[in-house]
């Protein structure tokens, strides 16, 4: 009887000593918090994994616009207004995503992948980020910003990243 109820206190004790040690770990500013401070360990994979499995269960298969000259001018232009102070334009990447945590992908650079921007995403993947935003990255969410329209306008400019675009669209987009 003596052994299972060390055994119990011991299970008790554990289970108060590490939430006051986790407390005391946060109360004391030892958390990175900071943009500059290197992230947790395994953070980026928390974050990823289940952003990932949202996005595949609700992101739209297909655009409910044609890709066309028109529609890719307009999201060129909303992109230069919304969305090149972070994500840069065709090379001119910007200095404030350099300050940014986790860091703001310059969507006209080529990545280390070779892939430009995020012209590999299927593009309701690109609606999906533009519309709902990202927590805890600094990606705002547009709905309520933009119209669905021009959610997909800017979502169908980025999907052709590394195509040519017309020349209308090209002017907004150069520095």
């Amino acid at each position: 009887m003596k052994p299972l109820m060390s055994i119990l206190i011991s299970f008790v004790a554990g289970l108060l000593v590490i939430p006051i040690i986790i407390y005391g770990y946060l109360a004391f500013g030892n958390l990175p918090v900071s943009t500059a401070d290197k992230p947790l360990p395994f953070e980026a994979r928390i974050v990823k994994v289940p952003m990932k499995a949202r996005i595949d269960r609700e992101m739209p298969s297909t655009a409910p616009i044609a890709m066309n000259d028109q529609n890719l001018i307009a999201g060129a232009t909303i992109y230069q207004q919304d969305c090149a102070f972070c994500h840069g334009l065709r090379g001119a990447p910007t200095e404030i995503s350099k300050t940014m945590f986790p860091r703001v992908p310059q969507l006209w650079a080529k990545h280390k992948n070779g892939v430009v921007g995020v012209s590999d995403d299927p593009v309701g993947e690109t609606y999906w980020k533009v519309k709902n935003g990202i927590r805890l990255s600094g990606m705002p969410s547009y709905a309520g910003i933009l119209s669905d329209a021009q959610l997909w306008q800017v979502s169908l400019l980025l999907s052709r990243a590394d195509k040519s675009l017309p020349s209308d669209a090209t002017k907004h987009l150069s520095p």
